[in-house]
């Protein structure tokens, strides 16, 4: 870990172009973790794990690319750094976007195709308890459910090979898992459930 000197709380780097950034930093903070914003490249240096909040994936992508983060994230992740990604961190992280905005491009490390604002508009917006098909990392108890926000959300429409399927909504995939790379379609952030916080922790050696 890469904590400060004589303390062991991860580091979280939470990307701060666009979304529920302070919300994410005070789920990551509530566990133990401290959480600092990510806006320009120097500031992947050092971190435990990342997170991609939600917000416009094209405009997330176009910003970016304009303060030169495009690569420099590819890498870290690409490099082995846990990773969650909510909504449109979802749609940064796949490898394929099915209904692309002019131009718009993803970091192409999550091995699955998504479909921007499969769920809806903003008015179809709601908040769903979800059927958790991994163990719950605070308990281990199988079983679990996670509180979900989902806001013009995006689903995953292929998963390749090596990708775990860790929830579904009205038979959709909306949560998925490939090594150390979390990509979830809704925001837990916005529910004050930190089960994929603590899975994202987990995931730090």
């Amino acid at each position: 870990m890469s904590g400060s000197p004589g303390s062991a709380a991860p580091v979280v780097g939470v990307l701060a172009l666009q979304g529920g950034v302070v919300e994410h930093m005070r789920a990551a903070e509530s566990l133990g973790a401290r959480a600092v914003k990510v806006r320009a490249p120097e500031d992947l240096q050092a971190l435990d794990a990342l997170i991609l909040p939600g917000g416009e994936s094209s405009t997330v992508d176009r910003l970016c690319r304009t303060f030169g983060l495009f690569e420099p994230l590819r890498d870290a992740i690409r490099g082995g750094l846990p990773t969650l990604g909510t909504c449109a961190g979802l749609i940064m992280l796949s490898s394929q976007i099915e209904d692309p905005a002019p131009g718009q491009q993803s970091l192409g490390v999550l091995d699955v195709t998504v479909n921007r604002n499969a769920f809806g508009s903003q008015v179809a917006s709601e908040e769903v308890a979800l059927d958790w098909l991994a163990p719950d990392p605070a308990s281990g108890a199988e079983g679990a459910t996670v509180r979900a926000a989902f806001i013009r959300a995006p689903e995953v429409t292929r998963t390749g090979e090596g990708v775990e399927v860790l929830a579904r909504h009205r038979g959709a995939v909306v949560a998925v898992r490939q090594g150390s790379v979390l990509g979830i379609s809704f925001h837990p952030e916005l529910t004050g459930d930190t089960t994929l916080h603590r899975t994202l922790l987990d995931a730090v050696g």
